[in-house]
Formats: C-alpha cells, structure tokens, sequence
C-alpha cells in the first residue's frame, strides 16, 4: 500500500523546503540571543524534548506553509492538563491547571510575536485550530 488514505497537499519544492529550513535556523539564533531555548523541532527524530521554544518548518505547499514557532512547557504542567482533560472538564470553567497551561501559551505566542517582529521577521498568528498557540514566521521584513 503506497498511497496514503488522506489527502495530503504536495510538499513544497526542494529550494523552498531550502529557504524555510534557513529561515528556521535564523529564528532559533535570534531567539537564542534574546535568551530563550530554541530548538528544530522537525529535525529532533521525534524524540521527546524538554521545554522552550519549538521551530519548525511545515513542509506542504498549501499557501500556509513555511516556518512556525511554538512554546512548550515542561512535561509536568503539560501531562497534568492532558490528564485532566481526559478526564472530562467544565470548559466554560476550566480547572486551574488546565487554565494555567492554556494562558502560558496565549502568553508565550504573544512573547515570541513581538521578539520575533522585533528581531526583523514578519510574522502573525495562524489558524488556531490547525496551529494552536504557534506563531507564524513568514519571512524577513522587507
């Protein structure tokens, strides 16, 4: 079985994939000079990672592709959210924890949108339901 059962966008082309992966790296020096841990989170062969900033490139050429930033806590704060909410939660009243987890990140993505703006990237906010919290890198500002 070669073909797959969902209808995957096609990749984006190899010299773009190059320039995304380039833009990636800058955003993770930048970061790193403004003090935070960044990482390449698409090169990390899926292994579990602690907390900071996550870069990587969304390989698919689908007009919403390219470079994105995200904040993750540390394993504690995340597992005992998804717990919860395994559980069942109130999502009009949200458990503390589950709440604290959830402005932690509105916070981070509005931290690392003004860092990375600052630092001269053009960035803005994705779909959250595809992206969450994540913050978009489109490019350097002209």
């Amino acid at each position: 079985m070669s073909e797959s059962m969902f209808d995957l966008p096609p990749k984006a082309p190899p010299e773009l994939l190059a320039e995304w992966s380039d833009l990636a790296d800058r955003v993770c020096r930048e970061l790193a000079l403004a003090g935070l841990s960044a990482r390449r989170g698409d090169l990390d062969g899926g292994r579990p990672v602690g907390p900071g900033v996550e870069v990587h490139v969304d390989p698919f050429a689908d007009g919403g592709s390219g470079v994105y930033v995200d904040w993750r806590t540390d394993e504690e704060l995340t597992t005992g959210a998804v717990e919860l909410f395994e559980k069942g939660i109130d999502f009009t009243d949200p458990p503390p924890l589950v709440r604290h987890h959830r402005d932690v990140h509105r916070f981070m993505q509005e931290a690392l949108l003004g860092i990375l703006a600052s630092a001269g990237f053009e960035v803005e906010v994705p779909d959250p339901h595809t992206y969450g919290s994540a913050a978009w890198v489109k490019g350097l500002r002209a």
